[in-house]
């Protein structure tokens, strides 16, 4: 196979547009005292969130996740909208961009390891979609492919000696 770096930086690259699409579609610009500008999660997202979670916790066989879902995630549903937002687009930022891709990496297993357990139930297509992130994200991890086309690489490259060279979150 030749430069298999390459086409790791272009499914990282992929995988990265995937989950950078929260950026359209969960979240929004509100103005923070009227007039400073920050991201936020966006009204729709918040109002729809919950209602799929709670979808998803009703037939879940696995009982603590059920649990943790209808008890936690639905109670406090700002909050892990907000979370699940920002998290999404910062996945998809550092893989898109290569950036700090073992932090983008670890982030985007975990937030598709629970996606998984509260849809496993709905059948083998939910399934084998989790199944197939999980196992991209596990490789993008171990192999460092924001080093290739990537900030990680340039960094390492350019800046040797640079804080951001040294960390092993890149």
């Amino acid at each position: 196979m030749r430069s298999p770096e390459r086409w790791l930086a272009l499914l990282r690259i992929a995988v990265g547009f995937w989950f950078a699409k929260a950026i359209f579609t969960k979240l929004s610009i509100t103005l923070a005292w009227g007039f400073l500008p920050v991201p936020t999660a966006s009204d729709r997202w918040i109002h729809v969130m919950p209602l799929l979670v709670t979808k998803y916790a009703e037939g879940n066989p696995v009982g603590f996740f059920r649990e943790f879902l209808q008890a936690t995630v639905v109670s406090h549903t700002t909050l892990f909208a907000q979370l699940t937002a920002f998290g999404e687009a910062a996945v998809g930022l550092g893989l898109l961009f290569g950036c700090l891709t073992t932090l983008a990496s670890a982030i985007g297993l975990f937030l598709v390891v629970n996606y998984g357990l509260a849809v496993q139930w709905q059948g083998s297509s939910q399934q084998g979609f989790h199944y197939m992130l999980i196992v991209t994200l596990i490789v993008l991890l171990a192999v460092r492919a924001g080093r290739t086309w990537g900030v990680d690489g340039w960094v390492r490259t350019h800046r040797p000696a640079s804080w951001l060279a040294r960390l092993p979150l890149g």
